[in-house]
Protein backbone atom coordinates (compact mmCIF):
# COMPACT_ATOMS: atom_id res chain seq x y z
CA UNK A 1 0.00 0.00 0.00
CA UNK A 2 0.79 3.87 -0.64
CA UNK A 3 1.59 5.25 3.09
CA UNK A 4 2.31 9.35 3.35
CA UNK A 5 4.31 9.05 6.65
CA UNK A 6 4.28 13.17 8.41
CA UNK A 7 6.35 14.22 11.08
CA UNK A 8 9.85 12.16 10.39
CA UNK A 9 13.18 12.61 11.77
CA UNK A 10 15.92 9.98 10.56
CA UNK A 11 15.42 7.73 13.27
CA UNK A 12 11.78 7.15 11.73
CA UNK A 13 13.10 6.84 8.51
CA UNK A 14 15.71 4.12 9.34
CA UNK A 15 13.47 1.99 11.79
CA UNK A 16 10.33 2.21 9.21
CA UNK A 17 12.56 1.05 6.41
CA UNK A 18 13.90 -1.69 7.62
CA UNK A 19 10.58 -3.16 9.35
CA UNK A 20 8.84 -2.70 5.84
CA UNK A 21 11.32 -5.16 3.93
CA UNK A 22 9.20 -7.70 5.52
CA UNK A 23 5.82 -6.38 4.27
CA UNK A 24 6.89 -4.02 0.67
CA UNK A 25 4.71 -0.83 1.53
CA UNK A 26 5.05 1.92 -0.90
CA UNK A 27 6.45 4.96 1.59
CA UNK A 28 6.73 8.39 0.99
CA UNK A 29 8.63 9.87 4.34
CA UNK A 30 6.85 13.96 5.17
CA UNK A 31 9.14 15.92 7.74
CA UNK A 32 6.07 18.62 8.26
CA UNK A 33 3.62 17.82 10.80
CA UNK A 34 -0.02 16.69 9.52
CA UNK A 35 -2.36 19.85 9.91
CA UNK A 36 -5.21 21.79 7.73
CA UNK A 37 -1.50 23.75 5.70
CA UNK A 38 -0.14 19.98 5.21
CA UNK A 39 -3.30 18.07 4.43
CA UNK A 40 -2.60 18.36 0.98
CA UNK A 41 0.50 17.19 0.71
CA UNK A 42 -1.30 13.37 0.58
CA UNK A 43 -2.02 12.55 -2.98
CA UNK A 44 -2.36 8.90 -4.04
CA UNK A 45 -2.56 7.52 -0.51
CA UNK A 46 -4.69 5.18 1.37
CA UNK A 47 -2.71 5.25 4.49
CA UNK A 48 -1.53 8.09 7.13
CA UNK A 49 0.81 7.89 9.03
CA UNK A 50 0.78 10.06 12.09
CA UNK A 51 3.35 10.96 15.23
CA UNK A 52 1.97 12.91 18.82
CA UNK A 53 2.46 16.31 17.31
CA UNK A 54 0.19 15.87 14.30
CA UNK A 55 -3.13 17.54 14.05
CA UNK A 56 -6.14 15.40 13.00
CA UNK A 57 -9.06 17.60 13.10
CA UNK A 58 -12.47 18.13 11.52
CA UNK A 59 -10.71 19.77 9.07
CA UNK A 60 -7.97 18.12 8.08
CA UNK A 61 -9.97 14.66 7.91
CA UNK A 62 -12.37 16.10 5.81
CA UNK A 63 -9.42 17.11 3.24
CA UNK A 64 -8.23 13.58 3.81
CA UNK A 65 -11.29 11.88 3.08
CA UNK A 66 -11.46 14.02 0.07
CA UNK A 67 -8.06 12.68 -1.28
CA UNK A 68 -8.92 8.91 -1.02
CA UNK A 69 -7.30 8.30 2.48
CA UNK A 70 -9.31 5.44 3.96
CA UNK A 71 -6.89 4.45 7.09
CA UNK A 72 -4.97 6.62 10.04
CA UNK A 73 -2.13 4.75 11.69
CA UNK A 74 -1.09 6.14 14.88
CA UNK A 75 2.66 5.51 15.53
CA UNK A 76 2.06 6.11 19.24
CA UNK A 77 -0.09 5.05 21.79
CA UNK A 78 -2.55 8.38 22.64
CA UNK A 79 -4.95 9.32 19.79
CA UNK A 80 -6.00 12.54 21.41
CA UNK A 81 -5.05 14.84 18.55
CA UNK A 82 -7.56 12.46 16.15
CA UNK A 83 -11.15 13.80 15.91
CA UNK A 84 -12.62 10.34 15.86
CA UNK A 85 -15.75 11.31 15.55
CA UNK A 86 -15.25 13.05 11.92
CA UNK A 87 -13.48 9.97 10.71
CA UNK A 88 -16.31 7.76 11.74
CA UNK A 89 -18.36 10.46 9.63
CA UNK A 90 -16.03 10.15 6.42
CA UNK A 91 -15.28 6.46 6.97
CA UNK A 92 -12.12 6.14 7.84
CA UNK A 93 -10.38 3.94 10.40
CA UNK A 94 -8.13 4.89 12.74
CA UNK A 95 -5.49 2.18 14.67
CA UNK A 96 -2.80 3.14 16.93
CA UNK A 97 0.28 0.99 18.86
CA UNK A 98 -1.22 0.96 22.28
CA UNK A 99 2.16 -0.99 23.28
CA UNK A 100 5.90 -0.83 22.16
CA UNK A 101 8.07 -1.15 24.62
CA UNK A 102 6.32 -0.20 28.50
CA UNK A 103 9.73 -0.80 30.11
CA UNK A 104 11.31 2.66 27.64
CA UNK A 105 8.96 4.97 29.25
CA UNK A 106 8.70 3.53 32.56
CA UNK A 107 12.55 3.24 33.07
CA UNK A 108 12.52 6.99 32.26
CA UNK A 109 10.14 7.63 34.45
CA UNK A 110 12.75 5.78 36.98
CA UNK A 111 15.61 8.03 35.48
CA UNK A 112 13.71 11.58 35.88
CA UNK A 113 12.95 10.69 40.10
CA UNK A 114 16.34 9.32 40.27
CA UNK A 115 18.09 12.54 38.85
CA UNK A 116 15.86 14.82 40.27
CA UNK A 117 16.26 13.39 43.76
CA UNK A 118 20.11 12.78 43.90
CA UNK A 119 20.64 16.06 41.54
CA UNK A 120 23.41 13.77 39.43
CA UNK A 121 22.72 16.65 36.62
CA UNK A 122 23.84 18.86 38.41
CA UNK A 123 26.83 16.88 39.87
CA UNK A 124 27.78 16.23 36.42
CA UNK A 125 27.84 20.21 35.60
CA UNK A 126 30.22 20.72 38.82
CA UNK A 127 32.52 18.25 38.36
CA UNK A 128 33.22 19.05 34.74
CA UNK A 129 34.04 22.32 36.21
CA UNK A 130 36.78 21.17 39.01
CA UNK A 131 33.70 21.55 41.83
CA UNK A 132 33.25 18.93 44.04
CA UNK A 133 31.39 20.56 46.50
CA UNK A 134 28.18 18.54 48.15
CA UNK A 135 26.35 21.44 49.03
CA UNK A 136 23.10 21.65 47.41
CA UNK A 137 23.01 18.03 46.30
CA UNK A 138 21.53 16.19 49.22
CA UNK A 139 18.92 13.70 48.51
CA UNK A 140 16.24 11.11 50.21
CA UNK A 141 16.09 7.13 50.97
CA UNK A 142 13.61 6.40 47.59
CA UNK A 143 13.22 2.72 50.07
CA UNK A 144 10.47 3.46 51.90
CA UNK A 145 8.67 5.89 50.46
CA UNK A 146 5.46 6.22 48.82
CA UNK A 147 4.47 6.38 44.75
CA UNK A 148 1.45 7.39 43.75
CA UNK A 149 0.74 6.28 39.74
CA UNK A 150 -2.26 7.84 38.34
CA UNK A 151 -3.18 5.31 35.71
CA UNK A 152 -2.21 1.28 35.64
CA UNK A 153 -1.81 0.47 32.15
CA UNK A 154 1.18 -1.66 30.94
CA UNK A 155 3.78 1.65 31.57
CA UNK A 156 2.58 2.04 34.84
CA UNK A 157 2.47 -1.86 35.78
CA UNK A 158 6.22 -2.06 34.75
CA UNK A 159 6.91 1.65 36.58
CA UNK A 160 5.20 -0.28 39.52
CA UNK A 161 7.63 -3.44 39.42
CA UNK A 162 10.82 -1.18 39.52
CA UNK A 163 9.90 1.05 42.75
CA UNK A 164 8.64 -2.36 43.91
CA UNK A 165 12.10 -3.22 43.87
CA UNK A 166 13.15 0.04 45.38
CA UNK A 167 11.64 -0.59 48.28
CA UNK A 168 8.93 1.44 47.70
CA UNK A 169 4.87 1.07 48.83
CA UNK A 170 3.58 1.89 45.74
CA UNK A 171 -0.23 3.23 45.55
CA UNK A 172 -2.54 3.01 42.31
CA UNK A 173 -5.90 4.69 40.80
CA UNK A 174 -7.09 3.19 37.54
CA UNK A 175 -10.41 2.78 36.92
CA UNK A 176 -9.44 -0.69 35.62
CA UNK A 177 -8.41 -3.37 38.24
CA UNK A 178 -5.80 -5.53 37.29
CA UNK A 179 -5.08 -8.69 39.35
CA UNK A 180 -1.22 -9.01 38.27
CA UNK A 181 -0.85 -5.93 39.60
CA UNK A 182 -2.46 -7.07 43.09
CA UNK A 183 -0.25 -9.94 42.74
CA UNK A 184 3.06 -7.59 42.10
CA UNK A 185 2.13 -5.71 45.79
CA UNK A 186 0.24 -2.82 43.86
CA UNK A 187 -2.48 -1.41 46.19
CA UNK A 188 -5.26 0.49 44.47
CA UNK A 189 -6.41 3.27 46.12
CA UNK A 190 -9.28 6.45 45.66
CA UNK A 191 -7.45 9.42 43.93
CA UNK A 192 -7.75 11.42 46.90
CA UNK A 193 -6.13 9.09 48.86
CA UNK A 194 -3.28 8.63 46.55
CA UNK A 195 -3.33 12.21 46.35
CA UNK A 196 -3.02 12.79 50.02
CA UNK A 197 -0.94 9.96 50.94
CA UNK A 198 2.00 9.77 47.79
CA UNK A 199 5.85 11.43 48.09
CA UNK A 200 6.23 10.57 44.43
CA UNK A 201 3.12 10.97 41.93
CA UNK A 202 3.96 9.85 38.02
CA UNK A 203 1.26 10.12 35.80
CA UNK A 204 0.65 7.28 33.50
CA UNK A 205 -3.16 7.98 32.46
CA UNK A 206 -3.95 8.64 28.70
CA UNK A 207 -5.22 12.58 28.13
CA UNK A 208 -8.94 12.61 27.94
CA UNK A 209 -11.82 14.74 29.05
CA UNK A 210 -11.67 13.22 31.78
CA UNK A 211 -8.14 13.68 32.63
CA UNK A 212 -7.31 16.98 31.15
CA UNK A 213 -5.69 18.71 33.81
CA UNK A 214 -5.84 16.08 36.18
CA UNK A 215 -3.54 17.90 38.14
CA UNK A 216 -4.40 21.10 38.49
CA UNK A 217 -4.56 23.96 41.64
CA UNK A 218 -7.35 21.82 43.60
CA UNK A 219 -5.49 18.46 43.05
CA UNK A 220 -1.95 19.88 43.98
CA UNK A 221 -3.36 21.25 47.23
CA UNK A 222 -4.16 17.82 48.41
CA UNK A 223 -0.78 16.84 47.99
CA UNK A 224 1.74 16.32 50.33
CA UNK A 225 3.97 19.31 50.96
CA UNK A 226 7.57 18.60 48.66
CA UNK A 227 5.85 16.54 46.72
CA UNK A 228 7.79 15.06 43.22
CA UNK A 229 5.76 15.17 40.21
CA UNK A 230 6.63 12.70 37.35
CA UNK A 231 4.68 13.31 33.92
CA UNK A 232 5.90 10.65 30.86
CA UNK A 233 2.51 10.53 29.91
CA UNK A 234 0.72 13.61 28.07
CA UNK A 235 1.78 17.32 28.92
CA UNK A 236 -1.66 18.55 29.19
CA UNK A 237 -2.49 15.97 32.40
CA UNK A 238 -1.06 19.03 34.08
CA UNK A 239 -2.41 22.90 34.21
CA UNK A 240 0.90 24.44 33.87
CA UNK A 241 0.44 27.86 35.17
CA UNK A 242 -0.58 26.21 38.25
CA UNK A 243 2.35 23.95 38.53
CA UNK A 244 3.88 27.05 38.42
CA UNK A 245 2.36 28.68 40.87
CA UNK A 246 2.47 26.02 43.12
CA UNK A 247 6.32 26.26 42.66
CA UNK A 248 6.76 29.33 43.60
CA UNK A 249 5.04 28.77 46.92
CA UNK A 250 7.35 25.65 47.53
CA UNK A 251 4.52 23.32 47.99
CA UNK A 252 5.90 20.86 45.43
CA UNK A 253 9.18 20.25 45.49
CA UNK A 254 10.36 18.50 42.22
CA UNK A 255 9.22 18.40 38.62
CA UNK A 256 10.44 15.70 35.87
CA UNK A 257 8.34 16.57 32.45
CA UNK A 258 8.95 14.33 29.46
CA UNK A 259 6.02 15.88 28.28
CA UNK A 260 4.64 19.68 27.76
CA UNK A 261 1.11 21.05 27.49
CA UNK A 262 2.41 23.13 24.37
CA UNK A 263 5.05 20.91 23.04
CA UNK A 264 4.15 21.03 19.65
CA UNK A 265 6.04 23.81 18.35
CA UNK A 266 8.77 23.19 20.82
CA UNK A 267 9.70 19.22 21.15
CA UNK A 268 11.45 17.20 18.43
CA UNK A 269 13.61 20.60 16.90
CA UNK A 270 16.69 21.97 17.63
CA UNK A 271 15.59 25.55 18.69
CA UNK A 272 19.10 26.14 20.13
CA UNK A 273 19.96 29.21 17.74
CA UNK A 274 16.17 30.78 18.21
CA UNK A 275 14.59 32.95 21.00
CA UNK A 276 11.66 30.21 22.73
CA UNK A 277 8.59 32.58 22.90
CA UNK A 278 6.58 29.79 25.68
CA UNK A 279 6.86 31.73 28.44
CA UNK A 280 5.50 29.39 30.72
CA UNK A 281 8.04 27.10 29.37
CA UNK A 282 10.84 29.07 29.95
CA UNK A 283 9.79 30.10 33.14
CA UNK A 284 9.66 25.95 33.91
CA UNK A 285 13.56 25.85 33.45
CA UNK A 286 14.28 28.26 35.79
CA UNK A 287 13.35 26.63 38.41
CA UNK A 288 16.34 24.58 40.03
CA UNK A 289 14.04 21.69 40.93
CA UNK A 290 12.44 21.63 37.56
CA UNK A 291 14.03 18.77 34.66
CA UNK A 292 12.78 18.24 31.45
CA UNK A 293 12.93 16.16 28.97
CA UNK A 294 12.39 16.66 25.01
CA UNK A 295 9.39 13.65 24.60
CA UNK A 296 12.28 11.14 24.83
CA UNK A 297 10.65 8.65 26.84
CA UNK A 298 10.07 6.43 24.36
CA UNK A 299 12.94 6.85 22.35
CA UNK A 300 15.16 2.81 22.24
CA UNK A 301 16.05 1.18 19.90
CA UNK A 302 13.58 -1.67 21.09
CA UNK A 303 10.35 0.74 20.88
CA UNK A 304 11.48 2.19 17.85
CA UNK A 305 11.43 -1.82 16.40
CA UNK A 306 8.23 -2.29 17.90
CA UNK A 307 6.70 0.70 16.90
CA UNK A 308 7.08 0.01 13.10
CA UNK A 309 6.38 -3.44 13.26
CA UNK A 310 3.19 -2.93 15.32
CA UNK A 311 2.27 0.10 12.58
CA UNK A 312 2.94 -2.20 9.74
CA UNK A 313 1.03 -5.25 10.97
CA UNK A 314 -2.17 -3.12 11.55
CA UNK A 315 -1.43 -1.59 7.84
CA UNK A 316 -1.36 -5.39 6.87
CA UNK A 317 -4.62 -6.05 8.39
CA UNK A 318 -6.64 -3.36 6.94
CA UNK A 319 -5.46 -4.23 3.64
CA UNK A 320 -6.67 -7.89 4.12
CA UNK A 321 -9.54 -6.88 5.34
CA UNK A 322 -8.75 -8.83 8.66
CA UNK A 323 -10.02 -7.51 12.36
CA UNK A 324 -8.18 -4.62 13.31
CA UNK A 325 -7.35 -5.20 16.76
CA UNK A 326 -5.77 -1.88 17.71
CA UNK A 327 -8.61 0.11 15.95
CA UNK A 328 -9.56 3.41 17.86
CA UNK A 329 -13.32 4.21 17.98
CA UNK A 330 -15.77 7.23 18.82
CA UNK A 331 -16.66 6.74 22.40
CA UNK A 332 -13.77 4.08 23.27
Amino acid sequence: MKITVFSTKPYDIRFFEEVNQQFGHDLRFLKVHLDETTAGLVTDSEVVCLFVNDNANAAVIGQLAGRGVKLLALRCAGFNNVDLAACREHGIRVVRVPAYSPYSVAEHTIALILTLNRKTHRAYNRVKEGNFSLDGLMGFDLHGKTVGLLGLGKIGKVTGQILKGFGCRVLAYDPFHDEEAVRLGLEYVSRDELLAQSDIISLHCPLTPETYHVINETTMRQMKPGVMIINTGRGALIDTPALIEALKAEHIGYVGLDVYEEEADLFFEDLSAQIIKDDAFMRLLTFPNVLITGHQAFFTRNALQAIAQTTFENIRDFADGADLKNEVKAGL
